[in-house]
């Protein structure tokens, strides 16, 4: 039997509703977290195990009902911890969560493995009053498994949709069931993570707002790795509020992630540059070359009249900026090398009983699993485990000291300062790279749709710790333009 008033309220009150006007109406008692809890459950059933079948998310939280019962009581006795409490969040699974769900990282090697302790920023999650609704598909192991693997898809998991275009549009990766799910409205916000482009992408191909932040701002704590140097995590949301207010409770000083100890940013309320003229007087170029040639010609529109947006809003718009590097002949050896050390050191967190120790053992369950766990195949694994995992060779050292150089002094630095820019715009994830080697932050912002119906994103970059600025930028284009629409599940 279908309960009328929670149909009722799934179709009246979820379709793009954000933190703010969920925390009033449960303020008034028009709405409880329990509510809200089978309402995001039922759109899951409806649309996302079947229906459309955007396939976003790979397990439900068994605890999830009981814990927005708790909440709620807790409001009712005691008040609102924040903006967050009783708010349905979902996450990638390769997020530790110390409970009844697996984390995976989307693979079958990993599909029965229960995280001993949650991850740092789960903690925060917690700590705020947040629902983990559920664990999120992605592309395995965060796309770096396989050379040619699809964006969205995991052995375990199968294939994530774009609710824009199931089948269609590519859904973005490696972040796909965050995106897809926040877009179609299965959960409020998500988390996901980015070693380059994972949350851009998906967030952009999604018609979203994703904040790939600083390295050093979030913990990696408790996160499968692909590389210490790169990895971070980050909001994915419908608005930029809803991003920020997600980002505050993320940020945290953690011992265990040492290069949190040295954040410019720590305990700031990001919500204080939500500012509506915060394009005024921004110096912004626009970095076209190489960039924009990936584009076709409707999505070129779009991110054209994106650009001739920001000069109407106040904005000083520098075209054709160059950045040094951009042609430079990069390599992913870092990425490769890293990889191997930090999986190594993150798997020896698990429970013996799995008999999954080392990056060597992954390789050879997969092998003696055969084509259910290795339809791609495995190239990028096999290459890491052909490294010592002791970071010593001179191939790496030599890379990693390149992709600093290239990316931060001979790139964004030298390209900020030539112009003296307060940002550069890149079209979707197309520039992530050279600030994902610089460890710098970035936001994508809904910039319209192709002609087809393709989302397109308009990304904003700058050097290390320059989130405030980003977010007015950012707050200040969403806010004029209004361009996000729901899919049509």
């Amino acid at each position: 039997m279908i309960n009328q008033k929670l149909e009722k309220l799934k179709n009246d009150w979820l379709i793009e509703i954000t933190i703010r006007e969920i925390q009033e109406k449960l303020e008034k008692n028009e709405l409880t977290s329990q509510d809200l809890v089978l309402m995001y459950l039922s759109r899951i059933a409806e649309y996302d195990q079947s229906g459309s079948k955007i396939n976003s998310i790979i397990e439900v939280n068994p605890e999830a009902l009981q814990i927005a019962a708790l909440l709620d009581f807790e409001r009712k006795e005691k008040g609102s911890r924040g903006p967050l409490h009783g708010i349905p969040v979902v996450i990638k699974d390769n997020i530790n969560t110390a409970d009844k769900m697996h984390t995976s990282a989307g693979s079958l090697a990993l599909a029965n493995s229960y995280a001993t302790e949650d991850a740092f920023l789960v903690r925060k999650l917690r700590e705020a009053g947040a629902i983990i609704l559920g664990k999120t598909n992605l592309t395995e192991w965060a796309n770096f498994m396989a050379e040619n693997m699809p964006t969205g898809y995991s052995s375990r998991g199968g294939q994530v949709m774009n609710p824009y275009g199931p089948g269609k549009f590519i859904v973005g990766g490696s972040s796909s069931g965050s995106a897809a799910a926040v877009a179609a409205n299965f959960a409020v916000v998500s988390v996901g993570t980015e070693t380059s482009g994972s949350i851009l992408s998906p967030a952009s191909q999604n018609s979203l707002v994703g904040i790939k932040p600083t390295v050093g701002l979030i913990s990696r704590s408790g996160i499968i790795p692909i590389s210490h140097t790169q990895d971070t995590s980050g909001p994915i949301a419908r608005t930029v509020e809803d991003a920020v207010i997600l980002l505050n409770v993320l940020q945290g000083v953690d011992q265990n992630d040492p290069i949190t100890l040295s954040s410019e940013l720590q305990k700031i309320d990001f919500t204080q540059f939500l500012k509506v003229n915060g394009l005024k007087g921004k110096r912004i170029g626009i970095a076209r070359e190489v960039y924009f040639d990936y584009l076709n010609e409707s999505q070129l529109e779009v991110m054209n009249t994106a650009i001739h947006q920001l000069a109407s809003l106040g904005a000083e718009v520098i075209e054709n900026v160059t950045i040094p590097s951009t042609k430079e002949n990069w390599d992913y050896n870092v990425l490769i090398y890293e990889f191997k050390s930090d999986l190594n050191a993150y798997l020896k967190t698990l429970n013996p009983s799995l008999g999954i120790r080392t990056l060597a053992d992954i390789i050879r369950f997969n092998e003696q699993t055969g084509e259910s766990a290795l339809k791609y195949g495995q190239k990028i694994f096999i290459d890491s485990e052909k490294t010592s995992g002791n970071l010593t060779e001179p191939t790496y050292l030599n890379s990693l000291e390149r992709d600093q150089y290239l990316s931060k002094e001979k790139g964004i630095d030298a390209v900020m300062k030539e112009h003296d820019l307060d940002a550069i715009v890149f079209p979707n994830n197309f520039g992530a790279s050279i600030p994902a080697k610089a460890g710098y932050p970035s936001i994508t912002v809904p910039a319209g749709y192709t002609q087809e119906g393709e989302p397109v994103g308009i990304t904003f970059t700058a050097k290390a710790y320059s989130e405030p600025t980003l977010i007015e930028i950012a707050y200040s284009y969403e806010q004029a333009t209004k361009h996000r629409k729901p899919p049509n599940l």
